[in-house]
């Protein structure tokens, strides 16, 4: 078609007309299928990629599926490209989808072209290791899972990346394929390149978190990457995993403590800051026998996660809020210890923020004596009086534990603890089983 609109041509056309946009589009849309059955590629990648725009403003494209595995076979890059863009937004229900094997053949021919050829072929592969991450199925997963490991060995770590990072998608369809392909796995975590290595620490990072006992043969690589990297982003993932491997294999907590306690001093990126004071946390709630340096590790965590609630950046405060929470189940005093801390968890009581209100007050049962039972009490009277709906319910249910905690031990004044139900008895809207409580 000599006239036929471009994506430039629509996007345009869709802007000039916003009192019949509707119309306009089902005009174009009527156009893209007629483009669609042209037995030019060229025609029928203008229409893909239209098409690909409309189906981003939620209008179905399921029936250029076939069309597109049609431009996906193209010779051309560019028009291949357009090809496998819209098959990756238009199969989105692949399971149910017949055209989808029809990609089978196609895909196993992009990768295995990677090896032979001109270095152009690695990026046709690359599209197609793309493609099948979005559209995986069993089926597809068993057929390619071979042509993927043999990427995992190809000379250019732009194809390394891309199999690797395919491969957690593969399995989320055929689980199977991890126990054939784990050994390939975890030679890439010795891999020469750096980003390879990342990748692979990605994937196998999200593939521990349902089990990670699975992965504890990792703990020794991925502790020497802990030690020897210095990527950031690859670090958060790697203390990560070796906290999730903490429970099961407790011995890991004390030979964590230093280069973490060494990650918490050097770093400045919070994120990495948190996940590292947070894996301490969790070491300190395993070790068998207390090291030398656990009070300086303790009091290394407690300074920076005062830090994070002292920040005014919500999330980081949160994030705080958190780590305690963590650190006070192995070391349930050390609020005592800390007045400055005590103030600041008070004080977010009044955050606006209902999740950090909430966080705080699950922190008030480690900082509660009977020396300032009285005082907390009534601060959290007067935060019931200006609560509502699931806080205020939370409110009154942390009061009543606090005073009927370890069998009434902090209540120093019975008369007093009965004129605090007697308050209670009178705020609205609780839930049936907490007037019970406090009857």
């Amino acid at each position: 078609m000599v006239f036929e609109k471009t994506l430039t041509d629509l996007v345009s056309g869709i802007r000039s007309h916003k009192r019949d946009t509707a119309l306009f589009i089902s005009q174009n849309i009527a156009e893209i299928k007629t483009e669609l059955q042209s037995s030019d590629f060229y025609t029928k990648s203008n229409a893909l990629q239209k098409l690909t725009f409309l189906q981003m403003m939620g209008y179905s494209m399921s029936y250029a599926a076939f069309a597109a595995v049609e431009v996906m076979s193209s010779p051309r890059f560019a028009l291949k490209r357009v090809g496998y863009l819209a098959a990756c937004q238009g199969l989105d229900q692949p399971d149910k989808s017949p055209v989808v094997l029809l990609t089978t053949n196609l895909l196993k021919k992009e990768m295995r072209g990677a090896t032979v050829g001109s270095g152009d072929n690695v990026y046709h592969a690359g599209l197609a290791v793309n493609c099948l991450s979005n559209i995986a199925t069993e089926d597809l997963g068993r057929e390619l899972l071979p042509d993927l490991l043999n990427l995992l060995k190809h000379p250019s770590p732009y194809s390394r990346k891309k199999a690797l990072l395919c491969l957690y998608k593969v399995f989320l369809k055929y689980p199977q394929g991890l126990r054939l392909s784990f050994d390939q796995i975890k030679l890439c975590l010795d891999d020469p390149n750096p980003s390879v290595v990342s990748c692979a620490v990605n994937v196998i990072t999200e593939l521990s978190d349902k089990n990670p006992k699975n992965y504890l043969p990792l703990a020794p690589s991925f502790f020497r990457l802990l030690t020897s990297s210095a990527n950031n982003w690859m670090l958060i993932k790697v203390v990560k995993l070796l906290g999730s491997l903490i429970p099961e294999e407790p011995r890991l907590a004390r030979k964590l403590l230093d280069p973490l306690s060494s990650i918490v001093r050097s770093t400045h990126a919070k994120s990495l800051l948190y996940e590292a004071v947070y894996a301490l946390t969790l070491c300190l709630q395993y070790l068998q026998k207390a090291p030398a340096n656990l009070d300086e590790v303790v009091e290394l965590s407690v300074t920076t996660l005062r830090d994070f609630v002292s920040d005014s950046d919500q999330n980081l405060k949160y994030l705080g809020l958190v780590g305690f929470g963590s650190l006070l189940q192995s070391q349930p005093d050390i609020l005592h210890n800390h007045s400055e801390c005590r103030g600041l968890i008070l004080k977010c009581l009044s955050d606006e923020d209902v999740t950090i209100r909430t966080r705080a007050l699950g922190l008030l049962r480690f900082m509660t004596t009977r020396r300032n039972l009285v005082d907390l009490v009534t601060q959290l009277l007067g935060h019931v009086e200006a609560a509502s709906g699931q806080y205020r319910t939370d409110l009154v249910e942390e009061i009543i534990k606090l005073c009927s905690g370890s069998k009434y031990e902090l209540i120093a004044d019975f008369d007093w603890y009965f004129d605090v139900l007697v308050i209670l008895a009178g705020v609205r809207g609780l839930e049936e089983g907490q007037g019970d409580a406090i009857a």
